[in-house]
């Protein structure tokens, strides 16, 4: 069966644009024109993806997100917004957002997006299920410490809550201390995708991960900056 997708955007001409590419793409597709109409329809059939728009009339995006995790629901969330400031993004991802996409987007990059985050869903549910034992070895690097079969994070013994984003970005780098990547390689590893103009994605989730493992986010023990060249993972004690 092909991935079912909801999608909910209060603006007939831009949900239905949507839908025709994705149905177009091969995906089933579900509309809905308002947030509590995107919480009934998740909690009624559980969709693999969810497109939800920032802006909607009863509850908006960050509500509909905010309603859907404390339910417990782990499917994958793009956030749909014509705003771009640096606070709604935070808010979005705080909130269990997985990603977001700013007004006007072109098509082919939410087409990109939609599959990237199928595709980590997919690779996650397959890891659960049979982790590979050379991937789920507990990954060091002095007092941090990443568990991935359990998606777990501690920080001198702590646990420390992160995004499946954000977790997926810190293994990527302690997996390879010492490594300078930059954002569009990020992008391709991490995201699954890579596309001009979208970098800012990479800097908003280090700024997070920063913002929790660091006493002092404007200087990083771990996550460092490589002027001119990308971010590192310290090298291992």
């Amino acid at each position: 069966m092909p991935p079912h997708i909801l999608v909910a955007e209060d603006q007939a001409d831009i949900r239905d644009l949507i839908v025709l590419n994705l149905q177009t793409s091969g995906y089933q597709v579900r509309a809905v024109a308002d947030g509590v109409a995107a919480v009934a329809a998740q909690s009624e059939q559980a969709a693999d993806l969810l497109l939800l728009d920032l802006m909607m009339p009863g509850l908006d995006g960050l509500e509909v997100c905010k309603a859907l995790r404390a339910k417990g629901h782990a499917t994958p969330i793009l956030m749909l917004t014509a705003k771009s400031t640096e606070l709604d993004r935070v808010l979005g991802l705080e909130l269990g957002a997985d990603d977001y996409l700013t007004k006007p987007f072109s098509m082919a990059e939410l087409l990109a997006r939609v599959k990237a985050l199928l595709r980590r869903a997919e690779l996650l549910r397959a890891a659960q299920a049979a982790p590979a034992p050379a991937q789920s070895q507990t990954v060091r690097n002095g007092e941090l410490e990443l568990l991935p079969v359990r998606r777990e994070v501690r920080l001198a013994g702590a646990p420390v809550e992160f995004t499946a984003l954000e977790f997926d970005l810190l293994l990527h780098f302690a997996r390879h201390p010492g490594q300078v990547f930059s954002r569009a390689q990020l992008l391709d590893a991490v995201w699954g995708y890579t596309h001009d103009g979208y970098e800012h994605t990479v800097t908003t989730h280090i700024n997070r991960v920063r913002g929790k493992l660091e006493a002092d986010p404007m200087n990083p023990r771990y996550i460092l900056t490589v002027r001119g060249a990308g971010y590192k993972m310290r090298d291992a004690p």
